[in-house]
């Protein structure tokens, strides 16, 4: 079964939509006066210009809240505040995390602190420790091998004198 719209509430669609553009228009009046208070500029927004674009159709009946169809606003230089925090994604977030986190751990390895620079530190002194301990040993068969030269020189040299 098929109903239709009687004019008289076609006309009271009519009207109301009237009534809701001028609310909006003054509005707009009224946000326009205050952006020339702020910027003392007498050039009007293109950008106030295409919000109060005709609808055409059924689009003017009926609200449509579609976010594709959303128009979008470009933003004025003197409007842009550049002193607010820039928000960073999340990847960003997690990389400079990262980044003071190995920052930290050097710091903590530089100053010992940490198990691997415990377990280099003792290595490093074991191996300090075994160095130092083969150099005694090689000084001291050094020492007996010259000790051993001089002795085998001196038998030479007595050698020598008891046959003339």
């Amino acid at each position: 079964m098929r109903t239709y719209t009687s004019p008289e509430e076609i006309d009271a669609q009519m009207k109301a939509e009237k009534e809701r553009k001028k609310d909006e228009e003054e509005g707009a009046a009224q946000t326009d006066v205050a952006e020339d208070k702020l910027t003392a500029s007498g050039s009007e927004d293109s950008d106030d210009e295409g919000s109060q674009r005709r609808r055409a159709g059924v689009e003017g009946l009926i609200e449509i809240e579609n976010p594709n169809r959303v128009a979008q606003k470009s933003k004025k230089v003197t409007h842009i505040e550049l002193d607010e925090p820039k928000q960073l994604s999340r990847r960003e977030r997690e990389e400079i995390e990262k980044q003071k986190a190995k920052e930290r751990y050097m710091k903590m390895h530089l100053a010992g602190k940490t198990d691997q620079a415990k377990a280099d530190l003792a290595r490093l002194a074991i191996v300090r420790k075994q160095r130092e301990e083969a150099a005694k040993k090689k000084e001291g068969e050094k020492k007996a091998k010259d000790a051993k030269e001089a002795a085998a020189a001196a038998a030479r040299g007595m050698n020598s004198l008891s046959l003339k």
